[in-house]
């Protein structure tokens, strides 16, 4: 399994690595060019898997007002609610599968700037990558990627935080009078809200600053994907 693993998702990825840092030979430009090319390539993915989050925050007042109605029936509750995703051709599972489909290059991605970041990795380049003799970790002259760095955990908490906001803030109102769930709901995004922005620098200060970077790179390319995404959807819907 483990050989599987590395032939499969890490070695592809590490060569890819090397490959740009032998054209860009600094390797904070290598990582944010192969954050770029990953999530270019995930783009189609990530894309739908953003609309179908929208289209389930849009159908949130019409699931409150089924829960609030059948509070008492939950068979009669299921039923309406499946009844209500097949009207509105939408799947509650659609926003994760794409996700859930990208963990193992994300899991993979993580493993390389974590580990690959040294010359002993480099017995697996393909023949066809030049070998670039070893791997600086140095970016910009000075930034160690391998060592940690509490200014870019700070920025890319900051960057999760900007994100978070984003997302609760496409959700629209619920008025439902009666349903159980919304205060709590509303009580768990607030908590999100700073818990994942404060986990991400808590993380940062102890993880090696390639991987940081890789993450605020992901944050920012997510957050843009998100306007984007949100605003045609909203335009599409209007």
């Amino acid at each position: 399994m483990a050989e599987f693993w590395r032939i499969v998702f890490y070695q592809p990825i590490f060569n890819l690595l090397v490959l740009i840092y032998n054209t860009v030979p600094d390797m904070g430009a290598a990582i944010l060019l192969l954050t770029l090319v990953f999530k270019l390539a995930m783009h189609p993915l990530s894309k739908k898997a953003l609309h179908s989050q929208k289209a389930l925050q849009d159908l949130q007042p019409k699931v409150e007002a089924l829960k609030a109605k059948f509070k008492d029936q939950k068979e009669a509750m299921a039923k309406e609610l499946m009844e209500l995703y097949k009207t509105e051709k939408v799947s509650p599972f659609s926003s994760c599968l794409p996700l859930l489909f990208q963990l193992p290059f994300l899991i993979a991605l993580y493993q390389v700037f974590g580990s690959g970041l040294n010359s002993g990795s480099l017995d697996l380049l393909y023949p066809f990558v030049p070998n670039p003799g070893q791997l600086s970790d140095l970016s910009l002259g000075f930034w160690h990627l391998t060592q940690a760095s509490w200014v870019l955990a700070v920025i890319t908490g900051a960057a999760q935080f900007w994100q978070s906001k984003m997302l609760i803030r496409t959700k629209p109102p619920v008025a439902s009078p009666g349903a159980k769930d919304e205060g709590m709901a509303t009580m768990m995004n607030k908590q999100m809200l700073y818990m994942m922005p404060a986990l991400t620098v808590i993380f940062g200060f102890r993880l090696p600053a390639g991987l940081v970077l890789y993450w605020l790179v992901n944050i920012l390319y997510t957050v843009a994907q998100q306007h984007f995404a949100f605003r045609h959807h909203g335009a599409k819907t209007a």
